[in-house]
């Protein structure tokens, strides 16, 4: 299988989570290529999720919209992208209760406004059939929810059915990105992931939500009776199977990327207890969010067989660094739960 070759690649959201850790990879695989990092810096977003960065790689970063569409033509005319990685989005179920009108306008028109770019860009410049990508990001809640107690797992060919505003968002703009591939021709691919977890993960997630209220003194709220089911995978096996579809994935695909790894939250913050050594009266159940899927799963079998996918970490062993890094990293996330990311926040989800 024919490798492609990145060499000017727009990254949209690389300050926060996932976004950010993808840039770490870049660095630490040698990358020589250019990158250009556009986030709006919101609540999630941090600089210093990606400190030391511009040091290290051909690096920009630009504070703007991906909704700003002058915005994006300016950054094309100027750097030539031929590769795009959409990281980009509003990304909290229980913000997208509260507010979905901003998971509306960034999920689906900001990736609306990138599409475009990309396209007239591409075209007009007659780099369409010369290797260029558009990649988008997706999730597995787009697929709605699986039964406790079946053996199903979400496929490609699963059959959407999103259960949130965060999740109906989402699936728009798959579907939108697909639309641009069959009516355009826009060479994309997509990836839909399972729960991530990992260094620089804001603390409203429930991985660092639970250690870092641990590490407060505070107890872990946990919805309804604890057995809703996620299928977990470490942020740098995700950025490892976002590499390969970069690389070899085909065009016009959609890859599923998990790690196997399906754990109820109640076992989930029993782990995060023993790492902390805390006794089981840390645990504070409280109600369920609406429209609470019970459970999600994925079959990686595509991307395994096809791009030669295998995830290498452990998760027991990847929690623990997870919450060693937030042990050792209090000054990062006590700042971000109590200053201008948490008044950004309150006042962005004040209304619905």
């Amino acid at each position: 299988m024919m490798q492609r070759q990145l060499n000017k690649i727009l990254v949209t959201g690389g300050a926060g989570f996932i976004g950010a850790n993808f840039l770490h990879f870049l660095d630490q695989t040698g990358f020589k290529g250019r990158v250009v990092n556009l986030d709006l810096l919101t609540y999630a977003g941090d600089l210093n999720n990606i400190k030391d960065i511009e040091s290290k790689i051909n690096y920009r970063f630009v504070k703007g919209d991906i909704r700003n569409q002058e915005l994006l033509q300016t950054l094309f005319d100027e750097e030539h992208f031929d590769t795009v990685v959409h990281f980009a989005a509003e990304s909290h179920v229980d913000n997208s209760i509260k507010g979905p009108k901003i998971f509306l306008e960034t999920n689906v028109l900001g990736t609306y406004e990138l599409l475009n770019t990309a396209k007239n860009f591409w075209e007009k410049n007659q780099m369409l059939n010369a290797g260029v990508l558009f990649h988008h990001i997706s999730t597995d809640e787009v697929w709605g929810s699986l039964e406790l107690n079946s053996s199903q797992r979400f496929s490609e060919v699963t059959p959407y059915n999103p259960k949130s505003p965060y999740a109906a968002s989402k699936a728009a703009a798959d579907h939108l990105v697909r639309a641009y591939y069959h009516t355009y021709n826009l060479p994309i691919t997509i990836s839909n992931c399972s729960n991530n977890f990992g260094p620089y993960q804001f603390p409203e997630k429930i991985i660092p939500l639970f250690a870092t209220n641990l590490l407060e003194g505070k107890k872990m709220p946990l919805y309804g009776d604890g057995k809703h089911i996620r299928d977990w995978i470490y942020v740098e096996d995700h950025i490892r199977g976002i590499e390969l579809v970069l690389e070899k994935g085909k065009i016009g695909e959609t890859y599923l990327i998990g790690a196997e790894c399906e754990i109820s939250n109640l076992e989930l913050a029993k782990k995060i207890l023993k790492i902390l050594k805390k006794p089981i009266s840390f645990i504070e159940f409280v109600k369920d969010r609406p429209g609470h899927d019970r459970r999600y799963a994925i079959n990686p079998g595509k991307i395994k067989k096809e791009l030669g996918f295998a995830p290498i970490f452990d998760f027991d062993k990847a929690l623990e660094l997870t919450v060693e890094w937030y042990i050792q990293n209090q000054s990062w996330w006590r700042r971000v739960k109590t200053g201008e990311y948490l008044k950004y926040y309150k006042k962005q989800y004040a209304t619905a």
